[in-house]
């Protein structure tokens, strides 16, 4: 979700105001998400790497995502949403961290779409956690070298419950991946837009999808 900061800066405001735009544009799309009936939705919330940025920026980011999950658990319940997180909760506010642990567990018999947010989140670190979990249970004569393929690897990233995203949309006109699911997105569709993310309206996510739906999706077989 690109382009908070830079929308703010367009209009002469705090990085801040991008931010909390950016906040609105996230509840239109997951009720626009749910209507077109997506069953499962990731957000880029916030990189492992985000950490790197100014204090006072992390902690307005923080906050509003207290205010948000605050905000709309009443909507998740009303509309069948299931929250989820993937990422290393651990090391966000301990206020921040129990609010997710509730929002999740009030949440967790919802079934119509489950909402996924990445939060201190990078592939990488995701990566090298899956394989010291394998080789723990290696160590312990739990598996051996032949027992590990994509499948037994699928099994112990953050995102085992799920199956593997259809479409990446990227918005601003970034065009890499920035750590984010390099395992699970090796054959998702790749859909860039200029649009920055306060501006991500649900118009521009139905044009995502129209564009989604004329791709041939061969995964490395003849069409």
């Amino acid at each position: 979700m690109d382009g908070n900061g830079r929308w703010a800066k367009e209009r002469g405001l705090a990085r801040y105001e991008g931010h909390t735009q950016g906040a609105k544009a996230v509840k239109a799309l997951v009720k626009e998400a749910r209507e077109l009936g997506v069953k499962y939705l990731t957000l880029y919330t916030f990189s492992s790497e985000n950490w790197n940025r100014p204090a006072i920026e992390i902690a307005a980011l923080m906050k509003l995502l207290e205010l948000y999950l605050s905000s709309e658990i009443k909507t998740f319940i009303e509309q069948g949403v299931r929250l989820r997180t993937i990422g290393d909760l651990s090391s966000l506010p301990e206020k921040l961290q129990k609010l997710v642990t509730k929002s999740e567990e009030a949440t967790r018999d919802l079934k119509e779409m489950e909402l996924i947010l990445a939060l201190s989140y990078g592939s990488r670190q995701e990566i090298v956690a899956t394989i010291q979990k394998i080789a723990s249970k290696a160590q312990n004569g739990e598996v051996t070298p032949e027992d590990i393929n994509e499948e037994l690897i699928s099994q112990e990233l953050y995102t085992k419950d799920w199956p593997d995203p259809d479409m990446l949309i990227r918005t601003s006109n970034e065009q890499r991946l920035s750590n984010f699911l390099l395992w699970q997105l090796s054959y998702s569709e790749f859909i860039f837009v200029p649009e920055l993310w306060p501006d991500f309206t649900p118009d521009v996510f139905r044009r995502c999808i129209v564009e989604y739906n004329t791709r041939q999706r061969r995964f490395g077989k003849v069409e």
